[in-house]
């Protein structure tokens, strides 16, 4: 892997960086011999067009988020900060379900409950044609006046990059006139081709203007990068007298300014901490925990084992992951019993797919399909390690339909035909409804953290209890609702048929 590049004021996406793709079909173990850990070095054999990994792209894109909303989600949810969104007020319509996950976020770590502090410059179609960084200035000048924050954030958009809007001279002259950061956020939604990118260009622009260059280390101190989910790392954590430094949705300023100083890095996800947590270690000299997440047996074990090695605590975490197997594994069975001959569905991003799926298959539920809404080939550390899809394959076995498509309804329909799951996993919900209107009830995983760890593994059992009490509901949806597709596609095997025979789309 290439060394991250702090220097630069733009990230590099993801694309270019780890060679993330957002449209694939076949097995999970396809997809994996022709990814990054499998590759490395050896250039792409099962393609002849010469790319990393071959996209099976479509003519058209159904729905989907961008760039700039997951910056909405990271730089907005910081504490005493505020975001500035230089853009057109549409750009601005996240604020609104954000403010309310916000909220709810604040609420579950223990934090004053408050709106979310999001302000949008509001482009016109005059400031298109003149520029607008007087209004960006203002806008700066009304946040310091209204919320005194401890660092301002400047989000771009499409139109601003159209324009060319020189963002950077300004957020550097009010650096310097108000005394904190401000941190321009490259994040045009045509930057890049997957959402994911916004979270590496919230977490470039803290690296580069938050994090302090500091020799002084907090031993028992350890970055867990997340969003908004429960607390569950402050009680796993004090069992091996450490302690939890949550970025970077509701952290504070401070909290973001002493990454440098933690004694390691972990995160439940390596779509949302790759970046974050390989810069630290190359430019702060903080280690990141590698190796699998912290889903399963398996992967909270390995996971636990690392982390008590980069800490100094390996006796404590054994004696940790023994009386956790002991005080799970009968409830487990006891879930098992419940759960026998179901089949589940993933539809989530990435690498949360591949844990999700881990710990449905612990609970003995058969999972032979899941779609991604992208695939990083490979992580920003390089290491083998963090394989998260690798180590699906060999410690879980074989997902027979395993595919990669960015939240497209017109495809989801025909990968559920495919398997006829009895329930399915979703972490965004746009995909959900059309489930449900075929009879599927779906566990929306509002609180990311459910399935994590041990306990993770009784969470997700019994959540799936709860939704399939409810099937009855889902029975009745599907007998009065009607899709809006015509039945050529109803009756269409390949939900990629479109990206191979565009031709079609005006059948």
């Amino acid at each position: 892997m290439g060394k991250i590049n702090l220097r630069l004021t733009e990230v590099q996406n993801r694309e270019r960086r780890l060679g993330t793709i957002i449209a694939w079909n076949g097995t999970a173990s396809d997809l994996h011999a022709q990814s990054g850990y499998q590759r490395r070095g050896s250039g792409c054999k099962s393609n002849k067009d010469g790319c990393r990994l071959c996209e099976a792209k479509g003519p058209f894109t159904q729905g989907s988020v961008c760039s700039e909303q997951m910056v909405e989600c990271q730089a907005g949810n910081v504490r005493d900060a505020v975001l500035i969104q230089h853009s057109p007020i549409g750009c601005g319509a996240g604020q609104v379900p954000y403010n309310s996950i916000y909220r709810n976020g604040l609420a579950m770590r223990g934090h004053k409950v408050e709106n979310i502090r999001i302000i949008n410059t509001n482009l016109q179609e005059t400031d298109m044609v003149f520029g607008a960084l007087g209004k960006l200035k203002q806008s700066i000048d009304d946040a310091w006046e209204r919320y005194s924050p401890k660092a301002i954030f400047i989000g771009t958009s499409c139109p601003t990059g159209i324009i060319g809007e020189d963002i950077e001279s300004v957020a550097r002259k009010k650096q310097e006139e108000l005394g904190i950061p401000v941190i321009p956020l490259f994040c045009e939604g045509f930057r890049s081709k997957h959402w994911s990118t916004g979270f590496d260009a919230t977490q470039h622009g803290i690296l580069r203007q938050i994090v302090k260059k500091s020799t002084k280390k907090q031993e028992d101190l350890v970055n867990v990068i997340s969003l908004w989910g429960s607390d569950i790392f402050t009680p796993m954590f004090k069992e091996f007298n450490l302690r939890v430094n949550y970025v970077v949705d509701m952290a504070s300023v401070s909290d973001l300014e002493q990454l440098s100083e933690a004694a390691a890095t972990v995160g439940f996800c390596y779509t949302l901490s790759s970046y974050m947590a390989a810069a630290l270690e190359q430019e702060f000299g903080v280690p990141e925990v590698k190796a699998p997440m912290p889903y399963g047996f398996a992967g909270t074990d390995a996971w636990l084992r690392e982390l008590g090695k980069v800490t100094h605590r390996e006796e404590l975490v054994e004696q940790y992951i023994a009386k956790e197997h002991a005080r799970v594994k009968p409830k487990i069975a006891e879930l098992k019993k419940k759960l026998q001959g179901l089949k589940g569905y993933v539809a989530t991003g990435s690498a949360y797919a591949h844990g999700l799926i881990q710990v449905l298959r612990e609970l003995d539920i058969q999972v032979d399909g899941s779609l991604v809404f992208h695939h990083d080939p490979v992580y920003d550390s390089g290491d083998p390690r963090e394989d998260s899809l690798g180590h699906l394959i060999e410690n879980y076995g074989e997902v027979p339909s395993f595919n990669v498509s960015n939240r497209q309804q017109y495809q989801f329909y025909g990968l559920l035909q495919e398997v006829k799951p009895d329930f399915i996993l979703i972490r965004h919900n746009g995909l959900a409804p059309l489930a449900s209107k075929l009879g599927i009830p779906a566990a929306p995983l509002g609180d990311e953290h459910i399935a994590i760890g041990y306990e993770g593994i009784v969470n997700l059992g019994e959540a799936i209890l709860d939704i399939l009490a409810h099937k009855k509901f889902h029975d009745d949806l599907k007998k009065h609702a009607k899709l809006p597709y015509k039945q050529w596609w109803l009756e269409q095997k390949d939900p990629y048929i479109l990206a191979k025979h565009p031709e079609l789309i005006d059948a």
